[in-house]
C-alpha cells in the first residue's frame, strides 16, 4: 500500500487514532496511540520513542528510537469503532536514530534470515497453530475452565459463541481462519489460520493473540497463551507447519515425488538441521520455567529429539497431504509454545535449517513407534537424547550454540539470554506451597 493509499483507507474508514504496534524481546504487543492527522508524518520520519524502557532494546544512554508503520499492516480494530470516530493499527518496524533498522527488533531478526532464505532461492512459509485456554474470572487466583469440553466437541463446548466473535474479528484483520475447534483439555480452544509467508504468519500469529485477549475480556473471560496452566491435563503447544518454496518456479522445495516421504534432500537436510540444533533452539522455541511442565511425556507433548511420517510423539513430524496437493507437503515442529515471540521462534528455525541444507546434513533414520513407551535402554541404543529438561537447561544449551548467536544477533541474543537467567533466579528463590505442603510437617 502507498502512503497516498493509506491515507485514503483511513479518511474512508473514519479513523480517528491510531495504534503503531511492534513487540518486545518477549514477544509481547505494545503499541503508541496517535491521531490520525499526523500519520503523513509518522509514514515519512517515523515516531520517536524511548527504547530503554522496552524488555530487551537498549541502555538508557542509547535510548531514541523511532518505529515507522508498516503500510501493509494497517486494520481497522473491530472493538475500538464508534460513531466518534475508529482507530486502527499498523505494525510498526524499529529504528535507530541513523535511519539504519536497530538490530534488537524482533522483526527485523526475521527479516534478516528470510533474507538469507531468498538469498538461496527460497520462500520460507509457516502456519503456527496456537492453543489457549479461557478460564472464568473469579476475582481470585483460582483457576476455573470456561467449559467441560473435549476434543473436538461441541455439545459441550460453551465457548463457541466467542471462538466465532474472534474468527470474524480476525477475518476484519485480514487474517483468513481455516478452522476453530476446542481441544483436549477443559477450557482448551485452537484457532488456525492460512498458511503463508513467515512474516505475514508471524504478524498473523501475534495479532491473533492480542484479538483472543480481547474478545475473551468482552465475554467476561480470560483467555492465556500460558503452556502449563493446569496440572494434570494437557499443555498448550504452538506446532509450526513450515516448508520451503522455490522462488524461480513456485514449487514445493520439500516435495520428490519418487522418496517413500515424499521429500526432498532439500526437506531432510533442513529437518536434520533443525534436530541438531533443537536444544540450542529451545529456550526461544519454549520460553518460560512453565514451559517445561508442558514438555513431559505423557501430554502429547513432545520430549525425544527424532522425527517421524505419523508418529506424535515425535519432536519433528510430517504431515500426510493429498496427491493433488504436493503443495502441501511440510514439516511439523511441535516443541514450540504460544509463549514464545514468534519472530525470533521463526528466525532460529529457518536459520537452522538453512545451515542444514548449506551442510548437506542428513537426519537420522525416522521412529515411527510411540516413544513414551521406550524405556531408557531403548532410547539410549537408538541414540535418541531429550530436550532440555528446565529453562535453565535450555538457557545453558543456548549459550553454547554460535548459530543461535548468529541468527538473533549480538545485541539480541546476551539481552535475552540475560533477562531469561534473571527469571529462572527468581523462579528458583521461590518457596512454593507444593514444598511446604510436602515438607514442612515432616521436617
Amino acid at each position: 500500500m502507498t502512503k497516498e493509499e493509506a491515507l485514503k483507507r483511513v479518511k474512508e474508514d473514519n479513523i480517528k487514532f491510531i495504534q503503531l504496534q511492534f513487540t518486545d524481546i518477549f514477544g509481547i504487543v505494545k503499541s503508541i496511540t496517535i491521531p490520525a492527522e499526523t500519520l503523513p508524518q509518522s509514514i515519512d520520519s517515523g515516531n520517536w520513542f524511548d527504547g530503554s524502557s522496552i524488555e530487551g532494546f537498549c541502555r538508557i544512554a542509547e535510548s531514541d528510537m523511532y518505529l515507522k508503520p508498516d503500510l501493509d499492516t494497517y486494520n481497522v480494530i473491530p472493538w475500538l469503532q464508534s460513531p466518534d470516530g475508529n482507530t486502527a493499527r499498523f505494525i510498526c518496524d524499529i529504528y535507530n536514530p541513523d535511519g539504519t533498522p536497530f538490530e534488537g527488533d524482533p522483526r527485523y531478526i526475521l527479516k534478516r534470515a528470510v533474507a538469507e532464505a531468498r538469498e538461496m532461492g527460497y520462500e520460507f512459509k509457516t502456519g503456527p497453530e496456537l492453543e489457549f485456554f479461557l478460564f472464568k474470572k473469579n476475582g481470585g487466583n483460582e483457576i476455573i475452565p470456561n467449559d467441560s469440553g473435549g476434543y473436538f466437541d461441541l455439545s459441550m463446548d460453551e465457548a463457541y459463541e466467542v471462538r466465532r466473535e474472534i474468527t470474524i474479528a480476525l477475518e476484519k484483520f485480514g487474517i483468513e481462519v481455516e478452522a476453530s475447534h476446542h481441544e483436549v483439555a477443559v477450557g482448551q480452544h485452537e484457532i488456525d489460520f492460512k498458511y503463508d509467508n513467515a512474516l505475514k504468519t508471524a504478524d498473523s500469529a501475534t495479532t491473533m493473540r492480542f484479538v483472543i485477549k480481547a474478545i475473551a475480556v468482552k465475554h467476561g473471560l480470560h483467555a492465556t497463551f500460558m503452556p502449563k496452566p493446569v496440572k494434570g491435563i494437557s499443555g498448550s503447544g504452538m506446532h509450526v507447519h513450515q516448508s520451503l518454496f522455490n522462488i524461480e518456479t513456485g514449487e514445493n522445495a520439500f516435495y520428490d515425488p519418487f522418496d517413500n516421504y515424499n521429500l526432498s534432500s532439500i526437506a531432510y537436510s533442513f529437518i536434520a538441521g533443525q534436530l541438531k540444533h533443537i536444544k540450542g533452539m529451545s529456550a526461544i522455541l519454549s520460553p518460560t520455567v512453565n514451559s517445561y511442565k508442558r514438555l513431559t511425556p505423557g501430554y502429547e507433548a513432545p520430549v525425544y529429539i527424532s522425527w517421524a511420517k505419523n508418529n506424535r510423539s515425535a519432536l519433528i513430524r510430517i504431515p500426510r497431504f493429498s496427491k493433488d496437493n504436493t503443495k502441501a507437503t511440510r514439516a511439523e515442529l511441535r516443541s514450540p509454545d504460544p509463549a514464545c515471540n514468534i519472530y525470533l521462534s521463526f528466525a532460529v528455525m529457518l536459520k537452522v535449517g538453512l545451515e542444514g541444507i548449506k551442510s548437506a546434513m542428513f537426519p537420522p533414520q525416522p521412529v515411527e513407534e510411540d516413544l513414551y513407551h521406550f524405556d531408557d535402554s531403548k532410547l539410549k541404543s537408538l541414540n535418541i537424547e531429550t530436550l532440555p529438561g528446565s529453562l535453565w537447561e535450555a538457557l545453558k544449551e543456548m549459550e553454547q550454540d554460535s548459530l543461535i548467536r548468529e541468527a538473533l544477533g549480538e545485541h539480541t541474543f546476551n539481552k535475552y539470554l540475560e533477562a531469561k537467567s534473571a527469571e529462572w533466579d527468581e523462579y528458583r528463590l521461590q518457596v512454593t506451597p507444593w514444598e511446604k505442603e510436602k515438607y514442612l510437617a515432616i521436617y
